[in-house]
């Protein structure tokens, strides 16, 4: 099905679910990656758990991981998706809109303030139900990750916003005298965090198919010039290929011993970081939600064995 390609919002919207995830729980951690919109995938998974009652009492995530789980967290059936659908060609949302207002390539105050009359985001219950939440971002300062729990930091949502700022070509997120950049610097999918804090069962959301490594090869000259004055930071991205493999690596040992449940895209996702092609977005997220509907009995079965 093809729908508005390069402007616009897609055409199909309508085909996309919307409604209320019920408040049933289910004990565990939802563990999601990043991957700017590749993260359409992860939209298309987490919609079709929540139709299907798979609505986990944490969730982590991050950078695009952590915005669609606060979607998830607050039982939002296609908003993540129709959000990215509807305004991937705004210029306030990606674009000059968004430098100009947020410097950097995501309009975080164009999401958080002024879709509201067509997508309300349900805050009142994302903070109020009983589901945790998490969002990860990294210290500049220290290279280290630092993780922004709902109910502990003043403002989960400029928690998220440092969870998916891009390096390179955005600022830092200032909290609490700190500055903070994308998660995915020093840790791109958190399952070790679920693991530490001995969650039994453990669902990992990929947005990379099973078989991808990273290349090593990486851009010294870009880090050396931007990051010089932040070693850290600058160990951490030359270091990236590296650790992003061996976390991958770790976690497929974890899936096969059965300690974590991943499902990830069934196909390579072979999209731009910044996609602007919407029929392409939008295969994702079916792509995710199908990966999702056929994993559903063997994830039924993992969540309600006895460890």
């Amino acid at each position: 099905m093809v729908g508005n390609k390069m402007n616009g919002k897609y055409e199909f919207l309508n085909l996309i679910s919307d409604g209320k995830a019920s408040d049933k729980t289910v004990d565990g951690c939802m563990v999601l990656e990043g991957g700017a919109f590749r993260g359409l995938y992860t939209q298309g998974v987490l919609d079709y758990l929540m139709k299907n009652d798979i609505n986990l009492g944490m969730t982590i995530g991050v950078s695009a991981g952590a915005m669609s789980g606060l979607n998830y967290v607050s039982g939002q059936i296609g908003r993540s998706a129709k959000v990215n659908l509807t305004y991937r060609h705004n210029q306030n949302y990606v674009g000059l809109g968004a430098m100009k207002n947020d410097h950097g390539v995501t309009g975080f105050s164009f999401l958080w303030n002024d879709i509201n009359d067509d997508y309300p985001f349900d805050e009142n219950y994302f903070k109020e139900n009983s589901r945790g939440f998490v969002a990860v971002a990294t210290d500049v300062d220290t290279g280290k990750p630092e993780f922004f729990a709902k109910g502990e930091c003043d403002d989960i949502l400029r928690a998220v916003q440092a969870s998916a700022t891009v390096p390179y070509v955005s600022e830092p997120v200032e909290i609490d005298n700190k500055r903070y950049l994308d998660g995915g610097i020093s840790v791109n999918i958190p399952y070790q965090w679920a693991l530490d804090k001995g969650y039994d069962k453990i669902v990992v959301v990929r947005t990379r198919d099973r078989d991808y490594r990273k290349s090593l090869k990486i851009p010294r000259s870009l880090i050396n010039r931007e990051y010089s004055h932040l070693p850290r930071m600058k160990d951490n991205l030359l270091k990236s290929s590296i650790r992003y493999n061996m976390e991958v690596n770790n976690l497929n040992q974890l899936e096969k011993l059965g300690r974590v449940f991943v499902i990830a895209p069934s196909q390579p996702i072979n999209i731009k970081r910044f996609e602007g092609d919407l029929d392409a977005l939008a295969n994702i997220y079916w792509l995710g939600y199908h990966d999702a509907k056929v994993a559903l009995p063997a994830l039924k079965k993992y969540l309600h064995k006895t460890i």
